[in-house]
C-alpha cells in the first residue's frame, strides 16, 4: 500500500447527534473491525451529492466490511439546522450513519480543507486515505479489497452488518418536488379541468402533472424507484429530475416531444411526448463530466465538438432549463460543472454557452465568467435570463445585448462564502443558497431563497431587494400564475420540504427584512504571508499512470477574491506546485485553487493501450485565508488530488 497517510491513529467521531442509526450514537470503538469511510459533505453541495451517488454501489458490494459514516459539516447556517438535514438525509436517500456536525469539530479534527473529503479508516482505527473530491470509487475499490484481505489474514476484520438503520418513509401526494412549469391547454390531460401543472416530483423519481388544485395527480411519468430507462409512462425511469421546459410548437413538432427534463443524477436530457406518454433520453451519455477527451488535453472546459452525438456527450447534474428566445436554444443550468450548457432539440448540439467551469463569482463576457452551481433560471421579456447562483447565493443575469456578446452580470451577490437575510440595495442585500427565480409582470424577479425559507423580489429599476413571503420550506422555485383580467397574479411556490406547492399573492407592499449578512463558518487557514507555496499531491490509482503523451497532464488553476491579493502566480499553468507573491497590504481573502491530472488505464512504466479509457481528475478548493505575519504559520499549502494505491 504505497504513497499512504503515515500510521495515525482515527480521532473520534463528535458532534450533535447521529441520524439513520436507531438513534444510537456511534464510536469508532463500536466500529472496530470494519473499513470506515468518513464522508465529509454538506448538503448544499452539488460535489459532496455526486459522492453520494459514487459511494452507493461500493456501499452495497462490500456491505459486509464497510462502513460509510456521513460527517456532516455544515457551509450554510440553515445547513445547521438539524431538522434541515433530517429532510437532506431524506430526500438523497442517504442510506448509512450520518454524524451531525454543526460546530465542525470533527470536520477540523480531520484537517478537512474542501467539500467533499473521504478519510478511510482500516479496521484497527489507523486513517489510510485522505481524499479530497470526486472520482475517487476506481481506488477505493482497490484500497477496500486490499484492506480485507489484509485484515482478514491478520483475524482483525469482523463481517457482518452494520450499524445503518432506516428512517421511516414519507407519505403524501408529493415528495421532495424540485420545479413546476406550466402546461398550455392544447398539452393538458384529456380528463384536465382548468390550467394543469407539471411538477417534478423529484423524491419519488417522476414527473407528475397535477390538476389546478395542487394536489391531484392527473398523469405521471417514471418512478417510483430511481433508473434510467424510456419508454412508456409506466416503464420511464427518472432519478431525482429537476427542471422542466415546455418547448415552443414549431420546435416541439421538429424535436418530436414536448417537454425537456433534466434529469440530474442520471447526467441526461430527457424528452416526454404528452401525446402517447414516451419518454426519450436526448442528450447525455449517463458518465459524469468533467472534461471532454480533447477538452482534457487542452485544459479547455469549453471545448465540446459541435459534431458530436448528443448520447455520446458528458453531462454534469443538469439542474434546470429554459427555452431562450434570446439565443434560440435551450439553456441547461449545469450545476455539476458550474457553467451553462446550450441545447439545440432540433439538431440535438450540445454546447457550453457560458462559465469556465470554475466555482465563484466573476462577471464578464459569458465563457470568460465564474458561475457556482446555477440551479435556476428564467427569461425576461427582453431576453435577459435571470439565474439562481445558488453556492455564492446570488442572483445574476445574462444580458443578450444587440451587437454585443452575451455578458454575466451579478444583481444580488457577493462570493463563495457571504450569504444572509437583509433587504436593501445590491451592496448590502443577502440571499441563502436560492435555487429558483420567475420574472414577474412588472418585469421585477421573485426568487426561492431556499435556505431563508423566504420568497424575495429584486426590482431592476430601484436597485432594492425585498422581501413577500417567509416561513417557507425550503422553496426550491417559484412560477407566475397569470389569472384572469380582474385577478390579481398569484405566485406558485414549489415548497420541497413540505412537499407540496403553495399559491403566494403578490402583495403591492412587501415586508423588509434586515437579519444580518454573514460569512460560512469555515475555519480560515492561518498564513505567514510574503509568498506561499501551493503543492497539489496526485497519485494515479492502481492500474492507471498519467497520461504524458502530450506533455505534463497535470495543470493548476489559481485566482484570488480580491484579484489583488496575488501579486504573482495567478492563472493557469502545467504542473501541480506555484510559488504565489501576496500583496502585502491584504491580510484576508479567498484562494481559488484548481488543480487537474489526467491519467489513462495502463501500467506505470508501459505504454498507454490503444482505445485506453483515460480519467480527468479534478479538484475545486475554495480557502479563506487570513495573513498573520507570524512565520510559524503556514508558508506551504498541500492539498490532495490524488487516487488511492
Amino acid at each position: 500500500m504505497a504513497d499512504r497517510e503515515p500510521r495515525v491513529r482515527a480521532s473520534e467521531l463528535t458532534g450533535r447527534g447521529w441520524l439513520n442509526t436507531g438513534g444510537r450514537d456511534l464510536s469508532l470503538q463500536e466500529l472496530r473491525g470494519k473499513i470506515v469511510i468518513l464522508d465529509f459533505w454538506s448538503f448544499c453541495c452539488i460535489n459532496c451529492l455526486h459522492v453520494l451517488d459514487e459511494l452507493r454501489e461500493l456501499e452495497e458490494r462490500y456491505a459486509d466490511v464497510l462502513v460509510t459514516v456521513g460527517v456532516h459539516s455544515p457551509k450554510f447556517e440553515h445547513e445547521a439546522d438539524p431538522d434541515a438535514l433530517a429532510a437532506a438525509v431524506d430526500r438523497y436517500d442517504v442510506r448509512h450513519p450520518v454524524l451531525d456536525d454543526p460546530e465542525l469539530g470533527t470536520w477540523q479534527a480531520y484537517t478537512a480543507r474542501a467539500w467533499p473529503t473521504l478519510v478511510v479508516v482500516d479496521p484497527e482505527g489507523y486513517v489510510v486515505a485522505h481524499l479530497s473530491g470526486e472520482g475517487h470509487v476506481q481506488g477505493l475499490v482497490s484500497l477496500v479489497e486490499e484492506l480485507a484481505a489484509a485484515h482478514e489474514a491478520k483475524g482483525t476484520l469482523h463481517r457482518g452488518d452494520g450499524p445503518y438503520v432506516p428512517r421511516p418513509p414519507q407519505e403524501g401526494v408529493l415528495s421532495f418536488p424540485g420545479k413546476i412549469t406550466a402546461l398550455p391547454p392544447e398539452l393538458a390531460a384529456p380528463d384536465a379541468q382548468g390550467p394543469t401543472w407539471l411538477v417534478t416530483d423529484t423524491g419519488r423519481h417522476r414527473v407528475v402533472e397535477l390538476d389546478d388544485t395542487l394536489e391531484t395527480v392527473l398523469r405521471s411519468w417514471g418512478g417510483p424507484e430511481k433508473g434510467h430507462a424510456d419508454g412508456g409512462p409506466g416503464d420511464a425511469r427518472f432519478d431525482e429530475p429537476q427542471g422542466l421546459a415546455v418547448l415552443p410548437p414549431a420546435i416541439r413538432e421538429a424535436a418530436g416531444y414536448d417537454v425537456l427534463v433534466a434529469d440530474s443524477v442520471n447526467h441526461r436530457l430527457r424528452g416526454i411526448r404528452l401525446a402517447d406518454g414516451a419518454v426519450s433520453t436526448v442528450a447525455g451519455s449517463g458518465v459524469q463530466r468533467l472534461l471532454d477527451a480533447e477538452g482534457a488535453r487542452t485544459g479547455d472546459p469549453n471545448r465540446i465538438d459541435p459534431a458530436a452525438d448528443p448520447l455520446g456527450v458528458s453531462l454534469s447534474s443538469p439542474w434546470d432549463v429554459l427555452w431562450s428566445e434570446a439565443a434560440g436554444l435551450v439553456l441547461v443550468a449545469m450545476a455539476g460543472t458550474h457553467q451553462i450548457f446550450s441545447f439545440d432539440p432540433v439538431t440535438g448540439s450540445v454546447q457550453v454557452f457560458a462559465g469556465t467551469g470554475a466555482e465563484g463569482l466573476l462577471d464578464g463576457p459569458a465563457h470568460e465568467a465564474w458561475f457556482a452551481q446555477t440551479s435556476g433560471l428564467a427569461a425576461a421579456a427582453d431576453g435577459t435570463v435571470w439565474l439562481a447562483d445558488s453556492e455564492t447565493s446570488a442572483l445574476r443575469r445574462l444580458r443578450f445585448d444587440a451587437g454585443e456578446q452575451v455578458r454575466a452580470e451579478t444583481a444580488v451577490g457577493e462570493g463563495l462564502f457571504d450569504f444572509g437575510f437583509r433587504d436593501g440595495d445590491a451592496a448590502t442585500a443577502r440571499l441563502q443558497h436560492c435555487l429558483g427565480v420567475a420574472v414577474l409582470p412588472d418585469g421585477s424577479v421573485a426568487v426561492a431563497d431556499t435556505y431563508n425559507g423566504a420568497v424575495r423580489r429584486w426590482d431592476p429599476a430601484s436597485g432594492q431587494l425585498s422581501t413577500l413571503a417567509r416561513g417557507l420550506a425550503e422553496p426550491s422555485d417559484v412560477l407566475l400564475e397569470q389569472r384572469g383580467q380582474d385577478q390579481e397574479p398569484l405566485l406558485l411556490v414549489v415548497e420541497t420540504n413540505a412537499h407540496r406547492i403553495t399559491r403566494l399573492p403578490i402583495p403591492a407592499e412587501a415586508q423588509r427584512v434586515d437579519e444580518g449578512a454573514a460569512r460560512s463558518q469555515r475555519a480560515v487557514s492561518q498564513i505567514a504571508g510574503g509568498t506561499l507555496t501551493l503543492r497539489s499531491r496526485f497519485t494515479a490509482p492502481t492500474g492507471q499512470k498519467l497520461d504524458d503523451r502530450w506533455g505534463d497532464p497535470t495543470q493548476l488553476k489559481v485566482s484570488a477574491t480580491p484579484p489583488e491579493f496575488l501579486l504573482d502566480g495567478a492563472g493557469a499553468a502545467q504542473g501541480l506546485e506555484r510559488t504565489l507573491r501576496l500583496n502585502p497590504e491584504i491580510t484576508e481573502a479567498v484562494l481559488h485553487v484548481t488543480a487537474r491530472a489526467a491519467a489513462c488505464d495502463g501500467e506505470p512504466g508501459g505504454e498507454i493501450p490503444d482505445h485506453a479509457a483515460c480519467h480527468l481528475y479534478q479538484q475545486d478548493w475554495g480557502i479563506p485565508v487570513v495573513v498573520t505575519g507570524d512565520p510559524a504559520d503556514e508558508a506551504e499549502m498541500v492539498l490532495d488530488l490524488r487516487g488511492v494505491n
